[in-house]
């Protein structure tokens, strides 16, 4: 049989050559033998006169992937290492890397490198980091995570699929790009941050992973971006939009005080089409770009639960109706209060304004100041001159319990927690809104054509710490190397509008956590019970701890942050300081073990280089090139099916032969009510700057008549109010099928009936 080589010659085949390959890759694992034996038997099938060497190669790739189970995990480093292996022959012709001054040049003069690597960096000094590089960890990647960098983070051509680089010269890369400025020992800086990085002690989010090294310069995640109630505020959302989506950011919207349909314009001489037109251009401009082909443009619209228009807009992501009264590619986020919980505990009516009513002096107090809001708000009431609508409390919170089950992507927002336990001031930079995952609150202001200057885009950076592979004994030098170089960032990137620049003054961080399943799994802990509450509370008091250290040693290196006065820090509060209703819950929390008391002096001294350190958000790509479950999630399962375009592949949890049974699993919190995951998440919200995306899990077969009741949803909105949560991401609904995390989102339920049973009448909480 003859065997065609990428050159085009033919050869006769040997077998040996597939067999010396099959065997390097499964160097160091367990049942070596047997793995070599299986693929060599499998791949005779799919062998014939004349096929290529890249043909061959990608038939043991998927056969090897095709293997991954929970009974066989170890396929997945053997389809990862035979994946990297065709990405070497790929990027350098041969297995042997070229050098990498020669693959920065090379990438340079193509366009896909910035330009300004070589200007920043000597020969000799690129010949020094690339020391320092150690290619043998790009073997040790589980197929997922080879499949991620691959095909969503390595720099490549996307109209041919050309790939230009390997992970570990893009750690590097990434490395360099962040610490080229700095004026001491950058050298030092870069290597520690390569070696933390390649070694997987912390993720990387999507736009530093795809971007960073690259001539496109915007790497915050999150964008929050604020309209007014004006067509120049409006039009300049749409356009901060666009070059915010271009630029591979997720974006939250805040809609909510764009005035009601019918509401007068210029003394009545116009009557107001409503928000709904307005929202539509909105989602037209989310849906403009594919992000670079990395992937889809996304927003979550934020809105307060006493709009006029609200019952129209608790339905726009269902499947009901039709398009003119729909937005179903949006998200939402309703805000929610504790003035509307005391409403509905006591069974009474909420009135319903336009948020241009007092000149929009309700609508500023409701994020800034909840003693006033409820004033002005009973004022308004009783005010028969004001345009207003009068609605059970209880219709609200049930309409927005069932579209939130139903869609599974309608959020709560609880604005007084997320002003009460803020790194901010709330008098004078209050959190009115979250971004796409609801994670992160930071104070934004409304965009404006006519005055760039007065608007406020909020920026916020991310990274995770991998709790599976980093010890508290770790975090003090981890958080001086992860601080400093999403600080770098901040001045390395371009800012696509001016109204964004503000976040150089804020220079606010977003680090969080991925693996936390599978450290709990380690220690036997699980998620409903309660048992890991205290090493919880442990290991993040010591990450937060840790982290102001580092942004406080920055501070006294750099300055603090231009808007550090306006940060509850400024005002003396730490995070166990601020007014936080988990503190009401005994169970709840624990003695200090750090060094408050010195921190406090020194950011007294030194303020903070950052205003915000934290936010927990969800890490689904990132988490997978890591090998690690995501974020704070219980996985769905040991085995995850993840899908590409080239096809659908399994995950294995870490460690599923040791561990598999030590895990619990989503379902299998859910059975048990989801209390225990909403009290580590108050555990983990004690701590935080900003928030988490905190997910909500039901299996509508546990019930009697296979619905959910919607007493139980409403008892969880409820509770997660009640202990200090700030907001809650995705209602996750098991519908009988345990494979997880596909790429495409999951069509929309058509009938909400079928989900959700409505047993509310006369229900208590």
């Amino acid at each position: 049989m003859q065997v065609t080589k990428s050159s085009g010659v033919t050869e006769t085949f040997e077998g040996s050559k597939i067999e010396r390959v099959i065997s390097w890759s499964t160097q160091n694992l367990n049942n070596q033998e047997y793995i070599i034996r299986t693929l060599m038997n499998s791949i005779r099938t799919h062998l014939y006169d004349g096929i290529t060497t890249e043909e061959i190669q990608n038939n043991l790739v998927k056969l090897a992937a095709d293997r991954i189970s929970e009974q066989e995990p170890e396929y997945q480093y053997v389809a990862a290492r035979l994946r990297m292996f065709g990405l070497r022959k790929q990027v350098y012709g041969g297995f042997r890397p070229i050098s990498f001054y020669s693959l920065i040049k090379r990438n340079v003069e193509r366009g896909v490198y910035d330009k300004e690597i070589l200007e920043k960096w000597s020969k000799e000094e690129i010949d020094y980091l690339e020391t320092h590089i150690n290619h043998n960890l790009d073997m040790t990647f589980s197929y997922a995570g080879a499949m991620q960098l691959i095909e969503k983070y390595l720099v490549k051509d996307r109209s041919t699929g050309q790939i230009f680089e390997t992970p570990q010269y893009a750690y590097m890369l990434i490395a360099m790009c962040l610490h080229q400025n700095e004026k001491y020992d950058r050298t030092l800086h870069t290597i520690k941050f390569y070696s933390s990085a390649a070694k997987r002690k912390f993720s990387l989010p999507t736009p530093i992973m795809g971007g960073v090294r690259t001539p496109t310069r915007q790497f915050s995640s999150c964008v929050l971006i604020e309209s007014g109630d004006t067509l120049d505020s409006i039009n300049r959302t749409n356009s901060c939009i666009v070059k915010y989506i271009s630029r591979r950011a997720g974006i939250g919207i805040l809609g909510g005080g764009i005035r009601a349909e019918g509401s007068k314009i210029r003394s009545g001489e116009v009557k107001h089409t409503g928000v709904i037109p307005f929202w539509k251009g909105f989602k037209s401009s989310v849906k403009s770009c594919s992000q670079g082909g990395i992937r889809g443009g996304s927003a979550t619209l934020y809105y307060p639960f006493w709009h006029l228009e609200v019952e129209k807009l608790l339905v726009l992501k269902n499947n009901r109706g039709v398009e003119e009264n729909r937005i179903r590619e949006l998200d939402y986020g309703v805000q929610l209060n504790d003035f509307l919980f005391e409403r509905y505990l006591e069974d009474e009516y909420i009135t319903l304004f336009s948020p241009n009513v007092m000149g929009g002096e309700l609508y500023d107090a409701f994020y800034s100041d909840k003693e006033k809001f409820k004033r002005l708000y009973e004022e308004l009431e009783n005010n028969p001159l004001i345009v207003q609508k009068r609605i059970k409390a209880s219709d609200i919170i049930h309409q927005f319990a069932i579209e939130r089950c139903s869609t599974g992507r309608v959020y709560p927002m609880f604005v007084d927690n997320a002003n009460e336990n803020s790194a901010f001031n709330s008098k004078v930079a209050p959190v009115k809104m979250s971004n796409l995952c609801a994670e992160i609150t930071l104070p934004t202001e409304p965009v404006d054509d006519e005055d760039r200057d007065a608007g406020e885009i909020a920026l916020c950076t991310l990274a995770a710490f991998n709790m599976g592979n980093v010890t508290t004994a770790e975090l003090p030098e981890l958080s001086k190397i992860i601080v400093r170089a999403l600080d770098n960032l901040l001045d390395y990137q371009d800012y696509p509008v001016n109204e964004a620049l503000k976040a150089k003054y804020r220079r606010s961080l977003g680090i969080g956590v991925v693996n936390y399943a599978y450290w709990l799994a380690k220690q036997g802990m699980r998620y409903s019970d309660g048992s890991g509450l205290k090493a919880t509370h442990e290991f993040f008091e010591s990450m937060q701890y840790w982290l102001l250290n580092a942004s406080s040693d920055l501070a006294a290196e750099r300055g603090a942050c231009k808007y550090y006065d306006q940060t509850s820090y400024a005002l003396g509060y730490l995070p166990q300081d601020r007014k936080q209703k988990a503190h009401d819950f005994p169970h709840l929390n624990y003695d200090l073990r750090e060094n408050w008391d010195g921190l406090r002096d020194k950011i007294v001294k030194f303020g903070l280089r950052n205003s915000t350190l934290t936010a927990f958000m969800p890490s689904e790509s990132s988490s997978q090139v890591l090998n690690a479950t995501n974020g704070i999630e219980p996985p769905r399962g040991p085995v995850s099916t993840k899908g590409s375009k080239d096809g659908v592949f399994n995950q294995v949890v870490p460690e599923v032969e040791s561990l598999g049974n030590l895990y619990e699993y989503a379902w299998e919190m859910a059975e048990r009510g989801n209390k225990g995951y909403f009290d580590l998440c108050a555990v983990i919200q004690k701590w935080g700057d900003q928030s988490i995306s905190a997910n909500e899990y039901h299996v509508p077969e546990i019930y009697p008549k296979g619905k959910i009741p919607l007493t139980v949803l409403i008892k969880n909105l409820y509770y997660a109010n009640r202990i200090g949560l700030k907001t809650l991401y995705y209602n996750n609904t098991k519908d009988g099928s345990d494979a997880t995390e596909e790429v495409q989102d999951k069509p929309l339920p058509s009938i909400q009936d079928s989900i959700v049973e409505d047993d509310c009448e006369g229900c208590t909480i």
